[in-house]
């Protein structure tokens, strides 16, 4: 049996469960981490955050592994997102309640297909005001749930795919694969404002960093069992 070294560094694939924070769940691992190994500290990060109510693949690492964070940060990364249309919310999730309401009469399938492809390639994005960009050393979320004034620069990014996978009335659920710093959110409210009414994200899974699909990953219960059985 090969025992994990998670002071030289180990990698972990695990899906990060809905409602928790990102670093939620770097803290758990670190706790259990601790915990098997009788020690008080022990080096634990992760390679691309999740909204709280986003679920899917994150990479975690330990130990001396911590160093290459940074690439799989920039790893092209995949995700299916639910979207409701005709209602927009200041965060562009369900963490806010809607602010506004729009028709989607004029929406259709077709017209839905015609304005996907405006978003591939190399685009500009601003991001969402509850996000964690910094404004003058403040998180941007912490001045938006302040209510105050968030103004945010756009930002570079590259989508490499968007497909449409299914469209009910007033629904839509896409593929996306796209670069680091993409924000699915900023995204749906994008493509609200393409199809001339509002959207807003109401679910979101990553599916895959990298070579690493959501097939691979662990559940916290797993890795749990895990760390009993070595």
């Amino acid at each position: 049996m090969i025992f994990p070294d998670f002071q030289a560094g180990e990698i972990l694939y695990l899906n990060k469960p809905l409602h928790w924070t990102s670093f939620d769940l770097v803290n758990k691992i670190r706790y259990q981490i601790s915990r098997y190994l009788n020690v008080k500290k022990i080096k634990v990060g992760h390679a691309g955050t999740l909204d709280p109510l986003a679920t899917g693949v994150m990479i975690v690492c330990t130990g001396k592994a911590t160093k290459r964070i940074e690439e799989f940060q920039y790893q092209t990364k995949e995700y299916v997102a639910m979207l409701r249309l005709g209602a927009t919310t200041p965060s562009f999730d369900l963490e806010t309640e809607i602010d506004h309401r729009y028709e989607t009469a004029h929406i259709t399938k077709e017209l839905i297909e015609s304005v996907l492809p405006q978003f591939l390639g190399t685009i500009e994005q601003i991001p969402p005001s509850f996000s964690a960009c910094k404004i003058n050393g403040d998180r941007a979320y912490e001045l938006a749930r302040q209510g105050k004034e968030v103004e945010l620069q756009p930002k570079q990014l590259v989508i490499d795919k968007i497909e449409l996978l299914d469209y009910q009335p007033e629904e839509l659920k896409i593929r996306v694969v796209c670069s680091k710093g993409t924000y699915i959110r900023a995204l749906a409210r994008d493509i609200g404002t393409a199809l001339q009414s509002g959207a807003h994200l109401t679910g979101l899974e990553r599916t895959r960093i990298g070579d690493v699909s959501l097939a691979g990953c662990m559940t916290i219960e797993a890795f749990e069992a895990y760390l009993k059985n070595n």
